[in-house]
């Protein structure tokens, strides 16, 4: 057998110039299966497309973007419809109390009952504001959930059966909540006889994207970005209601059309242009600030026979759709640019409806070496403090125990049964998803006690372990790292010092190599959009965006920081793994290790803030 590479071997040549012009953006479907239907084949046409249209490259530059930031025109990250009626919502004054592992070991064994103040809990340890933070004449907010560039495109609706303790506690009603305040914003109120066809415990909350917000900043990769957010969010939502003793699953036989309609899009928004437009337009573009909805997901008490009649809650979407809605959305920006690509994108990923049945995994819980490698933290100190890092320290050492619970948390499947392998989503937060797992770790270990420096790759599903390794490097390694846990399918693929590597696969920025270990996700990508549809797009960065989630927590929860890494050159992290074609691709950057400090910024409470924004 050939002696694995040297990673220095790996090390990739920089030639960075100006961004592609489209001409030379090519995308291949020659994989695609003659049988689909034409429809079909060129909506996922248009998303693999789109993906290969707006990588970073070493060789031919950055995605199109704005160049630089319209100050003038950054999007208020706060949404509001008025007039519409507010309910407020009262800070919690019993916070979550579980110590924070055992949210991945069990649901507490009595739920709490919905309430206006379950509500209010749910929502204060998932979305709502976490702190505001200020220098010179600067200030701005941060969130519970993360958010690339912290723009926060992702808008949260509550959809719930009539609410005890509340003015709505007999019709069932939808609402917009407002993080700035805590507060829902009503929409519109169901009448009497028109009942939300779920339990008087559960409730839906419904997720949608404005995709202004991020392409302001980052242009046409914004799509990607905004569902990297999607599942941060899916993440904190499914985490909070795990400490309330509340299970999570996405509604995914609703459609797209059905999603609009639920929370009121079409009621509220001006139509996209006909014919939309095929290159960036700038201008004032009311339409570009519209809500495209992404997902639903049903809470509901853990550990009981709960079910969705999915006819019933169609039909009741399709007369509460003819609901009066309250409120105008507030304007976010003067002037827009409008990024055609994102648009026909969208249009081509819309999730169709389908007949499934809804049905829940069983619950297994994560693997636990020791509580010991954790803080003395309650579930509420790591989720409202939990901060992006914005340099890494090149100090901080990590026990190698510590790096394989981390990971442990990051398994769809937990602590499986003898001849089970890793794959299905059984554990808190993955179980919230209806597919099994479709993306795996790419790790480059820097400072990990006890553990040699090299790539290390981490297969979350067990079943492509064999296409895995097939498409990659032959001269690789795949031994399991000494004293690692027997149900952790970590391998090490080569040794080395790979700092630069990092560094440079993540667009030359050294909070890639300055940590413990970073990290590519890489997803089972094209295979997945031919067999399930082009819907399956933005799901896999959900997916991603939930992972990341865990790696915030978990970084928090050991004493040290984590970052979401959405820049990278994806066909240099593609070279290094020795992938070709598009049956993996690499989605979601992240990286591990001890944060730097900046005292320059004050740190304020998040309520009550310090004025408008």
């Amino acid at each position: 057998m050939p002696s694995p590479p040297p990673l220095l071997r790996l090390r990739l040549r920089l030639r960075l110039h100006s961004p592609r012009p489209l001409a030379m953006i090519h995308s291949s479907t020659s994989h695609l299966p003659h049988d689909l239907p034409q429809n079909q084949t060129e909506n996922i046409t248009q998303a693999i497309t789109y993906h290969d249209r707006n990588k970073h490259s070493l060789t031919s530059g950055y995605a199109r973007g704005p160049g630089r930031l319209d100050w003038a025109n950054q999007p208020n990250p706060f949404l509001r419809f008025t007039p519409s009626p507010s309910l407020p919502l009262l800070h919690p004054t019993t916070p979550l109390s579980p110590h924070y592992p055992t949210i991945f070991d069990s649901f507490p064994s009595s739920p709490l009952p919905l309430s206006l103040s379950s509500v209010s809990s749910l929502l204060y340890y998932s979305l709502s504001l976490s702190a505001w933070k200020t220098t010179g004449f600067s200030t701005w907010s941060l969130r519970v959930n993360p958010s690339s560039g912290n723009l926060h495109p992702t808008e949260c609706h509550i959809v719930s059966p009539p609410l005890p303790n509340s003015p709505y506690n007999s019709s069932s009603f939808i609402s917009h909540y407002c993080p700035k305040d805590h507060s829902l914003e009503i929409r519109a109120v169901g009448h009497q006889n028109l009942k939300l066809p779920i339990t008087s415990d559960s409730l839906i909350v419904v997720f949608s994207s404005i995709f202004w917000r991020e392409a302001w900043k980052y242009g046409e990769r914004a799509l990607r970005y905004c569902n990297h957010d999607v599942g941060h969010a899916i993440a904190a939502v499914a985490i909070s209601a795990a400490a309330l003793g509340w299970d999570a699953r996405l509604l995914d036989s609703l459609s797209h059309s059905e999603l609009e309609a639920l929370i009121g899009v079409t009621k509220t928004y001006p139509p996209l242009p006909e014919p939309w437009p095929t290159k960036p337009l700038r201008g004032n573009l009311p339409w570009v600030e519209s809500q495209h909805p992404d997902c639903a997901l049903v809470l509901f008490p853990a550990n009981t026979n709960f079910t969705i009649n999915y006819p019933a809650l169609r039909e009741f979407v399709k007369e509460f759709s003819d609901s009066e809605w309250a409120g105008k959305p507030n304007s976010l920006s003067k002037d827009h640019v409008c990024w055609d690509v994102i648009y026909h994108t969208a249009g081509a990923i819309k999730k169709p409806a389908d007949d499934n049945c809804f049905s829940v995994n069983p619950f297994y819980k994560s693997g636990l070496i020791s509580e010991n490698l954790y803080k003395d933290f309650r579930v509420y100190d790591v989720v409202r403090k939990r901060r992006s890092a914005v340099d890494m320290d090149r100090v901080h050492i990590m026990e190698k125990e510590t790096f394989y619970q981390i990971l442990l948390h990051c398994l769809p499947s937990g602590e499986v049964g003898p001849g089970e392998k890793q794959g299905r989503n059984f554990t808190v937060p993955f179980r919230v998803l209806e597919w099994d797992a479709e993306v795996h770790l790419a790790l480059f270990v820097h400072r990990v006690r006890g553990l040699e420096k090299g790539l290390y790759f981490l297969v979350r599903n067990e079943g492509h372990f064999d296409s895995l390794k097939k498409a990659m490097r032959s001269q690789f390694e795949w031994t399991q790292p000494d004293n690692c846990p027997k149900t952790l399918p970590l391998y090490r693929l080569a040794k080395g010092d790979c700092q630069d590597l990092a560094k440079q696969v993540s667009c030359i920025q050294d909070i890639a190599s300055d940590g413990c270990f970073s990290l590519g996700m890489v997803a089972r990508f094209e295979p997945v959009l031919r067999e399930k549809g082009a819907w399956m797009y933005p799901r896999l960065f959900w997916e991603t965006g939930i992972i990341g989630q865990v790696l915030y927590l978990e970084a928090h929860a050991v004493g040290i920081s984590a970052t979401g890494i959405g820049c990278y050159f994806d066909d240099a992290v593609h070279e290094v793994l020795g992938l070709e074609g598009k049956e993996f691709q690499s989605l979601y950057h992240f990286t591990v290790g001890g944060p730097v400090l900046d005292k320059r910024i004050m740190r304020l409470p998040a309520y009550p803030g310090p004025g408008e924004y």
